[in-house]
């Protein structure tokens, strides 16, 4: 009976607990878990101010927090501007549904502000980025896994958060690759449109470029690369790099407007896929599985 009562104690312990996601066990973030600390003190190039902490996570709240109401959550950002964590984080307690974001992060020389973004995006897309779910034995699968927040990001979020800047102006000041530049260019007719595309792309290639220098990978993640890798089932977890970057830029390419909701239980409904004849903006199978042809 000793046993048995402990038993249904820990058991109780589990379901109590807030659920995070960013991981299958609620122990990584938006990159895998680092030993890497930023603080406020730290004399590095690049990075974010407070001011564009604050600033950039104002963009996409404001947007997001009455969306979020409306499906019957409460959407709490956690700003950690002091806490050195190089990290991201989604939790759910209840109607909570909390998105953790640390100074740490903010401060790191390869994020730029329009990169932050995205990851305020992703965090977002957990809660409401629709299927694929994180599988979970022990509860409802609430969270949408890693892939489907990264693409929800750049089909979704940054879309509706950019949608009345001047990107045309913005995306003068960057760098663009030629590969990024001549697709979102075929892929959009319209030159508001292109420029958007090209904006929430340079977003990805910002924590791409996170990516790369957390893992210490000596070969950089390219447009013009794709992971040629093909999964025989969906991977939950953090996809690598290259295949990141690509599912970014595929959810950029898409030609499926924000306005066009995804769904919890339905990979189709407001993406691009191949069932709807698609040939461009779908998720990579680098980290998706169709399982509807």
């Amino acid at each position: 009976m000793k046993l048995f009562q402990q038993g249904l104690l820990t058991l109780s312990l589990v379901l109590a607990a807030p659920a995070f996601a960013c991981t299958q066990d609620g122990v990584e973030g938006f990159v895998p878990e680092n030993d890497l600390k930023i603080s406020v003190n730290a004399k590095r190039f690049g990075g974010m101010t407070e001011e564009q902490f604050n600033k950039t996570i104002d963009s996409v709240e404001h947007i997001y927090a009455p969306i979020v109401a409306e499906l019957g959550g409460t959407l709490k950002v956690d700003r950690k501007w002091t806490d050195a964590t190089v990290n991201a984080y989604a939790q759910r307690s209840g109607s909570t549904w909390m998105v953790s974001m640390f100074g740490g992060l903010a401060r790191h020389e390869t994020i730029t502000e329009d990169g932050f973004a995205l990851v305020v995006c992703h965090e977002i897309g957990h809660h409401i980025g629709g299927a694929p779910k994180k599988t979970s034995a022990w509860s409802n699968p609430w969270a949408s896994n890693e892939g489907q927040a990264d693409y929800w990001a750049t089909l979704k979020c940054l879309r509706r958060t950019w949608l009345n800047d001047n990107n045309e102006e913005i995306i003068k000041g960057m760098t663009i690759p030629a590969a990024l530049e001549a697709a979102c260019g075929q892929q959009h007719l319209w030159n508001a449109d292109r420029a958007l595309c090209i904006r929430t792309s340079m977003a990805g290639d910002s924590v791409a470029k996170l990516f790369q220098a957390l893992s210490k990978d000596p070969k950089a993640s390219e447009f013009s690369t794709p992971d040629a890798k093909v999964v025989t089932k969906t991977n939950d977890s953090h996809p690598a790099t290259q295949c990141r970057l690509d599912t970014y830029f595929q959810g950029s390419l898409c030609e499926i407007g924000y306005n066009d909701a995804v769904e919890n239980t339905s990979e189709v409904t407001g993406t691009c896929h191949g069932s709807l004849g698609h040939k461009l903006g779908m998720r990579p199978l680098c980290w998706f599985k169709p399982s509807v042809q």
